[in-house]
């Protein structure tokens, strides 16, 4: 039984790990997601902050940037 001072840590999308997101995006789309494909996003787009968390929202703004350029042209 959970006792009242062991609360779970809680999941913030704007400070995820590289393992966390995998595991929220597996579940979301229901399908595997690999930590190696987040992390390769995460290396692109220079997302990982010095405590090894990024943001969910500047993960998906990154995704969404190529696709933004292509529809202004």
């Amino acid at each position: 039984m959970t006792q009242p001072t062991d609360s779970p840590k809680k999941l913030r999308m704007t400070s995820l790990t590289v393992p966390q997101a995998a595991q929220i995006l597996s579940k979301a789309f229901n399908r595997r997601i690999d930590e190696e494909q987040i992390q390769q996003v995460v290396d692109d787009g220079q997302l990982l902050r010095t405590d090894g968390t990024f943001s969910l929202i500047d993960y998906v703004a990154f995704l969404a940037r190529p696709e933004m350029e292509v529809d202004d042209e």
